[in-house]
């Protein structure tokens, strides 16, 4: 074990073999897989993220958004401003704050969100050939564990 319980070292690190590294080429994995689906529906990986969030729940303010996905507000802000344009999504005065404005779906953005979740379950598929059930378990527990301890 390395030094202070870490299990990276300086001396012999190399970004090839960092966890972030390879989840960051992951990322982009997934995202130009998304990206070769749905380019004909006029939208790309990035806003087809903000569609499935908004359309499971996690978010119905941009700050809401921000805040959750670690996205800049001011890119959030011209997706969502790209998405309205594309008559996708509407800004609606929010019930419980009057300062704040909740996203809506149109009807043509509630048809292309119910599309959505088919193309991850291909693309996330895609990527897992080959594990169990069990060993998705696992990873998804690891990343968790990742993921908590960030704070």
């Amino acid at each position: 074990m390395a030094r202070n319980g870490g299990l990276y070292r300086v001396e012999d690190y190399r970004v090839q073999d960092s966890v972030g590294y390879m989840i960051t080429r992951l990322r982009a994995s997934l995202f130009a897989s998304v990206d070769r689906e749905v380019a004909s529906w006029g939208i790309y990986s990035a806003q087809g993220a903000i569609l499935i969030y908004i359309a499971h729940g996690s978010a119905v303010r941009a700050a809401d958004l921000a805040r959750e996905h670690n996205y800049d507000t001011g890119s959030l802000t011209r997706m969502i401003d790209r998405l309205v344009k594309k008559g996708l999504l509407r800004r609606a005065p929010h019930a419980s704050d009057a300062r704040a404005v909740k996203l809506e779906f149109t009807p043509a953005g509630r048809k292309l969100a119910a599309r959505l979740p088919a193309v991850a379950v291909r693309v996330l598929n895609h990527h897992l050939r080959g594990f169990s059930r069990a060993e998705l378990d696992h990873l998804k527990g690891y990343l968790m564990r990742m993921l908590a301890n960030r704070d």
